[in-house]
């Protein structure tokens, strides 16, 4: 077998090696998804609202759920999903919202836990989408702001 040859397969095989390891990924820890639901909650409460707030990790599970004691029950439901929603589809629920108007894209609000109404918000290292925030309780628009408000206040630790 030619030297020529034998590189070849080696890096083929090199690379099989390398696709069959651990694979690392950057996660949430549970103080700074309580540091982003606890500033998304204060920024609605900031302006007169009682909302409920839930950050979900980059698998879309729930890490903290946070309602305000004059929230409505069924607030805390709805940021939950909106949370999942904005994770698992990369883009905040106010432009997922937009972009499943379409009739071609519409049969993406049937998937389970998927909610298309504003105040939900992916938490990014970079391009990499690591969770999600979701608010509920007041406007779309407010609540895509107070999720917001609670990705900046973390902002410096996820670059």
């Amino acid at each position: 077998m030619s030297h020529m040859l034998k590189a070849v397969l080696g890096m083929g095989l090199a690379a099989i090696a390398a696709g069959q390891g651990l694979v690392t990924q950057r996660n949430l820890s549970l103080p700074m998804a309580k540091t982003i639901a606890e500033a998304a909650l204060g920024a609605c409460k900031a302006k007169g609202y009682s909302t409920a707030v839930a950050v979900v990790d980059r698998a879309g599970q729930v890490l903290v759920i946070l309602r305000d004691e004059n929230a409505t029950a069924q607030t805390a439901e709805m940021a939950r999903r909106k949370a999942f929603t904005a994770r698992m589809f990369r883009s905040t629920t106010l432009e997922f919202q937009k972009r499943t108007s379409d009739p071609a894209y519409a049969a993406q609000r049937d998937v389970a836990d998927i909610l298309a109404l504003g105040g939900g918000v992916p938490i990014q290292v970079g391009n990499e989408v690591i969770g999600g925030v979701g608010s509920s309780g007041s406007s779309q628009e407010q609540d895509d702001a107070c999720a917001k408000a609670g990705v900046a206040k973390v902002a410096d630790l996820l670059k």
